[in-house]
């Protein structure tokens, strides 16, 4: 990161191919149940329930509600049961809860409204043969029969909180209405009921200080019919954030769309490496920024390119008529085989960063822009929430940005604001620590209040832009005597960022899958002097790991990081032994995890991805 902001590995291409997807995605008519309870409230919904698959030790099942009534369905709650030896192992697009044999599904925060007629699906991972039974939508029999009078009670009002300590608090809400009267209230944290109450107020205990809960209410009416849910209320219980547990850490890899292509690298890769089962976050990389707006980064790598069978996550072709295919496919795949894995879709990066500063005019404008690409109905299933890579805000990048301080804690919080406490919201910030660098041109402090984490990209400090040298690791831990520039080391931004009211368990320490080189070199030790980058595959002055490993083993580390000499050319890169190192220094400064940049740099057994994984634990 010198003054002149170095050309970086992040780069992003446009390939151009535009393909649209002409095609309808249509219900199949065998297998279709509508399961009828009592018949209990006024006809508004329906829920159909449908077995896509079964496989004999287990079973795919679908749910689909659609809104029958004459007004918009503020939210909807699917309730069934199985018989013992039957459950649901995991879920998507809806929060399933089971106690006992009886189940129950929310829905998220994106797919709660519909409009008279309109229809929101979910889907789930079973094991047992059983079928379900008893069911209902919102209290009511799911085929939506009817018994006059008996309708299910309104949504009482958004909990509000009160007495917030750090281990307890109060929540006191408006009552629900009801023909019959209303029996009582259920109480949610999160997806988990925590207590049924008579009045209108619940006090909550036992909590854990400085950590962020979720509340929301349903009434119960004198028939057991439940209504729709409260809106939600976020709160955070006082006593500070404390670190997260060492199970819960990130371990967050960019996955980018370009890799296709000329790299062959495709998300099969992570299940061949063996990386899918160590990582927890994957960013998508990129969607463009245009015209103040989230954009589309390559349409045919994005949701078009055909799969055949042997390239897919699971061994099934893509066919020319299928609705979605291209990564997003692949990864809706692999988050079938890995439910744990959580995907963001990163807009921006080096390239596009150029958008940023006209969307900061209009924070609003963006954030929705943004949600309605993210949350497409094609392929909303896929992503976890956003990403926004800016580089950067109010400096200069591979252009300069003058938009202000304010700017990026406006765009972050109208993000927030948009995207809900459901989604996942992250931005990749800069480590430039130095005295009136980039660290100090933006809000990064008023702004985390909005952000799940920040990825601090602690690499790239130095570089072959620098064509004389003098050579210097470009991920450097620490400083260390000589260093070319004050502040560009990974201690001193993170320190920085606690500085500024950044949190530790926000902060993801970032490491380099590629090394940054020169040619022309005849000193081993770093500090020397050069003639230019060194070649490299795609790209002079940098190399993918999986090639230096053995193309120029280290010779030597420094600061953290490892160093290479081989003939004229000098390198640095990350190996397993020094992201061990790092791994242990993220521990001890209480960090919520590490990225790294990216996927395909690391060697076909993903090892640099298993040191982060090992060194987390």
């Amino acid at each position: 990161m010198s003054t002149a902001s170095p050309p970086r590995t992040r780069r992003t291409r446009f390939f151009g191919r535009v393909a649209a997807i002409v095609a309808a995605l249509a219900l199949p008519v065998s297998g279709l149940v509508a399961l009828a309870g009592p018949a209990q409230a006024a006809a508004s919904a329906t829920a159909t329930y449908t077995k896509v698959s079964d496989w004999g030790s287990g079973f795919e099942g679908k749910w689909v509600v659609k809104n029958t009534g004459t007004t918009t369905l503020g939210s909807w709650t699917v309730e069934w049961d199985y018989p013992a030896g039957t459950s649901v192992t995991s879920a998507w697009d809806a929060t399933v809860t089971g106690s006992g044999t009886h189940w129950t599904a929310k829905n998220l925060g994106w797919n709660g409204t519909l409009a008279p007629g309109a229809t929101a699906s979910f889907g789930f991972n079973g094991a047992g043969g059983g079928a379900p039974s008893g069911c209902k939508i919102n209290g009511a029999s799911c085929d939506g029969g009817t018994q006059p009078g008996d309708t299910p009670p309104t949504a009482p009002g958004t909990p509000a909180p009160s007495n917030v300590a750090d281990t307890s608090l109060t929540l006191t809400w408006t009552p629900a209405t009801d023909d019959k009267g209303v029996k009582n209230y259920d109480v949610y944290r999160g997806s988990a009921k925590i207590a049924t109450v008579t009045g209108t107020s619940y006090a909550d205990s036992g909590l854990t200080k400085g950590t962020t809960y979720t509340y929301s209410v349903t009434a119960r009416d004198t028939i057991d019919q439940t209504g729709p849910s409260s809106g939600s209320a976020t709160v955070t219980t006082t006593g500070g954030v404390i670190p997260p547990d060492p199970g819960g850490k990130v371990k967050l890899g960019y996955f980018t769309n370009w890799g296709v292509y000329g790299r062959n690298y495709h998300v099969k890769n992570l299940v061949t490496s063996g990386t899918a089962g160590k990582i927890t976050h994957i960013n998508y990389a990129f969607g463009n920024v245009q015209n103040g707006q989230c954009t589309i980064g390559d349409a045919y790598a994005d949701y078009d390119k055909a799969y055949t069978a042997d390239q897919s996550v699971d061994g099934v072709a893509d066919t020319w008529d299928q609705p979605l295919r291209g990564n997003f496919n692949q990864l809706r795949k692999l988050k079938k085989a890995y439910p744990n894995i959580k995907i963001l879709w990163s807009f921006g990066g080096w390239t596009w960063s150029g958008g940023f500063p006209q969307a900061a005019a209009n924070p609003t404008a963006f954030a929705q822009s943004c949600y309605n690409l993210v949350e497409d109905p094609r392929w909303a299933d896929v992503f976890d929430g956003i990403d926004l890579d800016w580089e950067y805000p109010n400096a200069c990048g591979l252009s300069c940005d003058t938009s202000g301080a304010a700017a990026f804690k406006n765009l972050m919080q109208a993000t927030r604001a948009k995207f809900g406490a459901n989604n996942l919201v992250t931005a990749a910030i800069t480590a430039d620590a130095s005295s009136g660098g980039k660290i100090d041109a933006a809000d990064y402090g008023g702004a985390a209040q909005y952000v799940d984490f920040y990825n601090v990209m602690t690499y790239d400090f130095f570089g072959a832009w620098a064509a004389q040298g003098p050579t210097a690791p470009h991920s450097p831990l620490t400083s260390y005597a000589g260093i070319p520039q004050a502040g560009f080391n990974s201690a001193d931004a993170i320190a920085k960022l606690k500085a500024k009211g950044v949190a530790g368990a926000k902060l993801n320490l970032g490491i380099g899958f590629y090394g940054r080189g020169w040619t022309g070199v005849t000193q081993a030790a770093p500090g020397g002097t050069a003639t230019g980058p060194a070649p490299g595959t795609y790209e002079q002055g940098i190399e993918d790991y999986k090639v230096l490993k053995t193309s120029c083993p280290a010779t030597g580390t420094i600061a953290g990081t490892a160093y290479a000499k081989c003939g004229s050319n000098w390198w640095s890169y990350d190996t397993p032994a020094t992201i061990a190192g790092k791994m242990t220094w993220a521990k001890q400064q209480g960090l919520r995890g590490a990225f790294f940049w990216e996927f395909s740099g690391d060697t076909a057994n993903g090892e640099l991805a298993n040191a982060i994984h090992t060194g987390l634990q």
